[in-house]
């Protein structure tokens, strides 16, 4: 699971809360990172559940640098919505994956 309690300290109430549970149907508002205005983008392109964006994480071989380029370049991501994102599925990956 996480790596120490340190780094659970640090996390955001936000991240903490998504890494509390498998993803299950929840809408991509709940991942980390993800304002209300890049929701509505990532809506418009398909990405309503949060397991399609861990989907186009996974398809991107889970390379952070690749997804939040993605992020910016083709939903309009700022690059901090863009790190905490990938940083977010990351972190899930290693907690349920």
């Amino acid at each position: 699971k996480l790596q120490g309690t340190n780094e659970v300290d640090h996390m955001s109430p936000r991240l903490r809360a998504f890494l509390s549970e498998p993803i299950g149907e929840k809408d991509v508002c709940w991942v980390d990172g993800v304002s209300h205005e890049l929701a509505i983008n990532l809506v418009t392109k398909g990405f309503n559940k949060a397991y399609i964006l861990l989907g186009q994480f996974l398809l991107m071989h889970k390379n952070q640098v690749e997804f939040q380029k993605w992020l910016i370049c083709c939903c309009g991501a700022t690059e901090c919505e863009a790190q905490q994102s990938s940083n977010c599925l990351k972190e899930w990956c290693a907690c349920f994956l």
